[in-house]
């Protein structure tokens, strides 16, 4: 349905951001602190934080107050984080009360890596930074 558009341009993206509603913009910044992410910025009217903007290494998110439910299941989105040491990311997301699965093999991808689910229930897939890549975009 879709074919490939073939273009002599210069790509204009330089990098992509998820842009994700939340229950609780707090409850997820807890969250996503737990892999590491540092908010570099936030707007809180009258104390309480409806947007911020994390950022770990050149991993980015943004998570803004949803307003009402969220039903992750009906978003189709799903995240991938790299992490180094899989065992202790793995037992500090137990210890704050979220359920981790097996660490085990992600067919067809990498040998190890692991599912969470986040405060809203949006799945987080965590691989082991060991097992695969990240590829910068290829200078044109």
């Amino acid at each position: 349905r879709y074919g490939r558009l073939v273009s002599s341009h210069k790509p204009y993206v330089q990098g992509l951001v998820p842009f994700v509603r939340v229950r609780d913009v707090m409850g997820s910044t807890a969250f996503y602190e737990l892999f590491g992410f540092e908010v570099l910025e936030s707007f809180e009217p009258g104390g309480h934080r409806v947007w911020c903007w994390l950022e770990q290494h050149q991993a980015r998110l943004m998570l803004e107050e949803a307003g009402g439910p969220v039903v992750a299941g009906e978003q189709a989105v799903q995240f991938y984080v790299y992490a180094d040491d899989l065992e202790e990311l793995h037992e500090r997301l137990r210890e704050a009360g979220f359920e981790p699965g097996p660490i085990g093999p992600g067919a067809p991808g990498p040998d190890r890596e692991f599912r969470v689910d986040d405060p809203d229930g949006y799945c987080v897939m965590v691989i082991d930074t060991s097992e695969m890549s990240l590829h910068p975009l290829a200078e044109p």
